[in-house]
């Protein structure tokens, strides 16, 4: 028998209780997913309510009413697909039947391979494309941190653009210094086009090559050669994402390019800066790592009063200070500089998403004024509705404020937009939280795990895991995760949690984690 189905477009590893919709997991309770396979291998048939809770809760007795709660959270993931409310149904007085398109699928076990390497995920309408990280040609490996940073220029400036799909920055750059085959990148990002090429630095002189392929071919649809001096480093970048905009969008109009160029700062010497700042946040654990940033952020603005961006990645280097729990010899005097650095970066970044979107969450998080956060949230989605970090912040933002089904939305578009992030995990503790505070603790339980699985020591996924199985009944893994969390934390408590529940609108969301992590054997 299969141990794998495809339904519709969804993909069913049975033996590894995962279900996939494309490449990117459903967060779906294991309960949920036992019953879904039983539907599924006796599709066509009814299906008795006790067979399915055996499958279920095998060698537990349980209350009936439980199973019609497995087969909504089912037919929730179901009906976002034409017809999928009625894949299951019910049969009065005796169980439920499987009606839904379903096929064995004789393949290798997703289960076996990374998430990329299964399934493409579904082209967007718009032209898609990834920019790979750029080969260092200096021979000088400490300029690495200049070649980035002329890719992530250019994504930021492409981003820009609603007409095209492009993937963040993290996803492209798990590429880097990996020999692979421009096709198989286009199938696991689930892009039409890929951007790669190198930086050449030298004295005061830059080169820059780029060339944009066709993914599914592999055919070179475009080259070109930009040489120039060090100072117009920007005019370069802009040169270079204006050739492959107008080449996938040949009907945007050329003021909408000219809007799309953006130079961050005028000084190089901040600019460096800048970019070993950003290098050094993406070691999200570390807490070395958080300090250097916030030198490196500090030094670029002196450099460079008006450089938007840097105010708002200094403020959420107190973000990162704030969730992790990193000690503060003065948390009054951090909220006050967080606010002075996120509200500079409003106030000269009117148009920078990045430095919109680090702003909105320092606001809402560390100086707890959601409001201002939420309008500068929606101030970078409209500035740039293709960063990854603007959409992972307004999943938080959305739950914070009560609303967690459109902070699963937001969330779900920032995994699209960067399927291998190794930001993932924060990405899935957000999500977590968004079904958490929805009253789905199944689903922010698999959510949390799926985060552990990565980074077994992140702390927030802890919590929130822990206080969804307790609201789900599964008391035995709420307290595994309460005791892996003093083993990392031994001074966590209930009551010194508060700085770390976040600002939520709806008291009753505070209460519930606080609650959840009681009923999971968290000290008071």
């Amino acid at each position: 028998m299969a141990t794998s189905y495809i339904i519709g477009p969804f993909r069913l590893d049975a033996d590894a209780a995962l279900l996939f919709r494309g490449s990117a997991p459903v967060a779906i309770g294991q309960r949920a997913l036992a019953v879904l396979r039983v539907l599924v291998e006796r599709a066509g048939m009814p299906v008795s309510k006790d067979a399915l809770i055996k499958s279920a809760w095998a060698g537990l007795i349980v209350e009936e009413s439980n199973l019609p709660v497995q087969i909504a959270a089912l037919r929730r993931v179901f009906e976002e697909e034409p017809g999928g409310e009625r894949w299951i149904e019910t049969m009065p007085k005796y169980g439920y039947r499987f009606v839904g398109p379903v096929s064995p699928d004789h393949q290798t076990s997703v289960a076996a391979l990374p998430p990329a390497a299964t399934d493409a995920p579904p082209l967007p309408a718009q032209p898609a494309i990834a920019v790979l990280p750029f080969q260092n040609m200096s021979g000088d490996p400490s300029q690495e941190y200049f070649a980035d940073g002329v890719v992530e220029e250019i994504i930021t400036t492409l981003s820009r653009f609603r007409s095209l799909f492009v993937i963040a920055r993290n996803s492209s750059f798990t590429y880097k210094g990996r020999a692979v085959d421009v096709k198989q990148i286009g199938r696991e990002l689930g892009v039409s086009f890929v951007l790669e090429g190198s930086v050449r630095k030298s004295a005061d002189r830059v080169r820059i090559t780029a060339q944009l392929i066709d993914a599914s071919t592999g055919a070179h649809l475009w080259a070109d050669r930009f040489d120039g001096a060090l100072e117009d480093i920007f005019d370069l970048q802009d040169q270079i994402a204006r050739q492959v905009v107008g080449l996938l969008v040949p009907k945007l109009e050329h003021s909408a390019i000219e809007r799309a160029k953006r130079k961050p700062t005028e000084s190089l010497g901040a600019y460096e800066y800048y970019l070993r700042g950003t290098a050094a946040i993406y070691r999200f654990t570390i807490r070395e790592a958080n300090v250097e940033a916030l030198q490196m952020f500090r030094r670029a603005i002196e450099l460079d009063p008006e450089f938007a961006a840097a105010y708002g990645m200094a403020a959420y280097c107190y973000v990162k200070d704030r969730t992790n729990r990193w000690p503060t010899d003065d948390l009054a005097r951090d909220i006050a500089e967080t606010d002075r650095l996120a509200r500079n970066a409003i106030r000269l970044g009117g148009d920078d998403a990045l430095a919109l979107a680090t702003s909105a969450g320092a606001l809402a998080y560390v100086v707890r004024d959601l409001d201002t956060g939420a309008a500068c949230i929606a101030q970078a989605l409209a500035v740039n509705p293709n960063m990854m970090w603007a959409s992972y912040f307004a999943g938080f933002i959305k739950s914070w404020m009560g609303e967690p089904e459109a902070a699963v939305a937001h969330l779900m578009y920032a995994m699209r937009l960067s399927p291998v992030d190794p930001l993932m995990p924060l990405m899935q503790v957000a999500t977590a939280h968004a079904h958490f505070f929805a009253g789905r603790y199944a689903e922010a339980s698999s959510w949390a795990n799926a985060a552990l699985r990565g980074t077994p020591r992140l702390l927030p996924a802890l919590r929130i895991g822990a206080a969804a199985d307790a609201f789900a009944g599964e008391l035995d893994a709420a307290q595994k995760s309460v005791a892996r969390l003093l083993q990392i934390n031994p001074g966590e408590r209930v009551s010194n949690l508060e700085a770390i529940f976040g600002p939520y609108r709806r008291p009753d969301d505070a209460w519930r984690y606080g609650e959840g992590l009681r009923r999971a054997g968290l000290p008071e």
